[in-house]
């Protein structure tokens, strides 16, 4: 966790996917996370935390549904939502930080 806590400390604003493999909903927001990605040329990062495999991380920001997304800057979360994000509306969120 120490690598996850490294990159959620930096000056770079980096976007945490908290997903599940068997969450229907997760699965949707993957190619919609690959495009943001495209899309921000390396202003920001986003990675991907499975609540199964990392429940330490899952109970200590208490995410309570997948996907739940946080955006984190300087180990601060600036921005969180649960659920289905619209590429557009993630895009924008993130310039807001970059």
């Amino acid at each position: 966790m120490s690598k996850f806590n490294d990159l959620i400390n930096g000056e770079q604003p980096v976007l945490v996917d908290f997903f599940a493999e068997w969450c229907g909903p997760c699965k949707t927001m993957a190619p919609i996370l690959s495009e943001v990605a495209s899309k921000l040329n390396g202003k920001a990062r986003i990675i991907k935390v499975d609540i199964d495999k990392n429940p330490g991380a899952a109970n200590k920001y208490k995410v309570r549904s997948v996907p739940t997304l946080m955006l984190f800057k300087k180990g601060e979360i600036k921005w969180q939502q649960s659920g289905v994000v619209p590429g557009g509306q993630l895009l924008n969120v993130l310039q807001q930080f970059t």
